[in-house]
């Protein structure tokens, strides 16, 4: 899948500093929880929007002034992963937030646990065939 958008970003930092300050605080914010579930994540921009990778991509956070027919407002978080493995990136679970008090941190974090065991489960599979 190629860059949909005319954006393109050399960093973290620029991504950031391009972002409005409403949907900057919401991606600070959803940022932060990703890192706190999952410090041993690695940060990686894909599509000018960051990835978040363990073995492999786990989830993204994509405001909507990155264009994109997947979040037309806000800021959504969407996770890459379901139960059968599929790395069918942009299908899966969705969450869209307009703002701080929009986000259920108990649920998101449920969510992104559920992400890291399916990420583990992965890996345990690849393994067991190359074996």
């Amino acid at each position: 899948m190629e860059n949909p958008q005319e954006i393109e970003f050399k960093s973290t930092e620029e991504f950031l500093d391009y972002l409005p300050e409403k949907e900057l605080e919401i991606v600070l914010f959803l940022r932060n929880i990703v890192m706190e579930c999952m410090p041993d994540f690695k940060e990686k921009l894909a599509y000018s929007i960051p990835f978040y990778y363990r073995h492999s991509r786990i989830c993204y956070i994509w405001p909507a002034s990155i264009p994109s027919e997947k979040v037309n407002s806000g800021v959504g978080i969407g996770f890459c992963k379901n139960e059968n493995f599929l790395d069918e990136t942009f299908v899966e679970t969705k969450f869209i937030y307009h703002a701080i008090q929009d986000i259920d941190v108990a649920v998101l974090k449920q969510q992104i646990e559920n992400a890291i065991v399916i990420d583990d489960k992965i890996v345990k599979a690849r393994r067991r065939k190359i074996q």
